[in-house]
């Protein structure tokens, strides 16, 4: 499959048109799509692990993965089945909730510009920014002229990062309201997973439509050629996850990662090490 047909097109967007169950460039079922998450694995890792080498050298690249969608579309599992293919040291994840009273005193971006991965990491946002130009939206958390402001200083915030040196990945996990249905009711019916149901996860889905619209302005609005958006089609969780891996990937496969060259002489290293005695003064 490859990760440029689920980047959503410039120009309004109508998430109602997009299937939400489709495995778009994929031709085959969920075994053969859980084996070429795998078989991404080891690449994946190691282009990681290039990517976190790059530290000793004061490279500035990194890169910024970016979770949205509605409840149960499978953040958590995208954070478990392919992020967690690459080595965590290398790995920032961020799940960003209401707001603390500290935070509620900054600019919405305060506590995002706290949370932005250093170079050589790759940070994930399980929910992001947007949540303030979506719940926010929503929910009347915050008056028009301040949801406006939002999109523009979003898109400046990212303008921003990608100068620094960050490749910006963004995710919208498009869940259709029936499949959701379905995962709330296999939490409620499973007693290991009743830690994982909300009763607010009912009063959010009754808000359905306001927030597909809500989605669809931001979408819409911060759909840029810095910082694009992928819809990924979420009821089939294994492609969900084959998806994420393969802009990851691309995303780090396009960033043309060498291993760090030695700053020290190689060879006079091998004759020290060769000579070398535990306990004794290095020469």
């Amino acid at each position: 499959m490859t990760a440029p047909t689920l980047r959503l097109p410039p120009g309004p967007v109508d998430l109602a048109s997009i299937a939400t169950d489709a495995a778009s460039g994929f031709d085959g079922k969920k075994a053969d799509g859980e084996a070429a998450l795998a078989e991404l694995g080891p690449e994946l890792s190691e282009l990681q692990e290039r990517l976190f080498a790059q530290r000793v050298t004061d490279s500035a690249q990194r890169i910024l993965l970016v979770l949205q969608g509605m409840d149960t579309s499978g953040k958590g599992g995208v954070l478990r089945h392919t992020v967690g293919l690459v080595d965590p040291q290398g790995i920032r994840i961020t799940s960003f909730k209401a707001p603390t009273e500290e935070e509620r005193k900054h600019d919405f971006l305060w506590r995002i510009r706290n949370a932005v991965p250093g170079p050589g990491y790759i940070g994930v946002f399980d929910r992001s920014h947007y949540e303030d130009v979506l719940i926010a939206r929503v929910r009347e958390l915050a008056d028009a002229d301040e949801i406006e402001r939002r999109y523009d200083a979003i898109n400046d915030f990212e303008a921003e990062l990608a100068d620094q040196g960050t490749v910006v990945i963004k995710c919208m996990l498009h869940i259709s309201a029936a499949e959701q249905k379905e995962r709330l009711l296999a939490r409620l019916e499973d007693p290991t997973k009743h830690w994982k149901y909300n009763p607010g996860d009912l009063d959010e889905r009754a808000l359905w439509p306001a927030y597909q619209e809500a989605y669809e302005i931001a979408l819409e609005r911060t759909n840029t050629d810095i910082a694009p958006w992928h819809v990924v089609p979420a009821d089939k969780k294994w492609f969900r996850n084959l998806a994420i891996g393969r802009l990851l990937f691309d995303a780090l496969q396009g960033l043309g990662l060498e291993w760090p060259k030695a700053d020290f002489d190689v060879e006079a290293e091998k004759k020290r090490l060769a000579t070398s005695d535990p306990g004794a003064p290095a020469t």
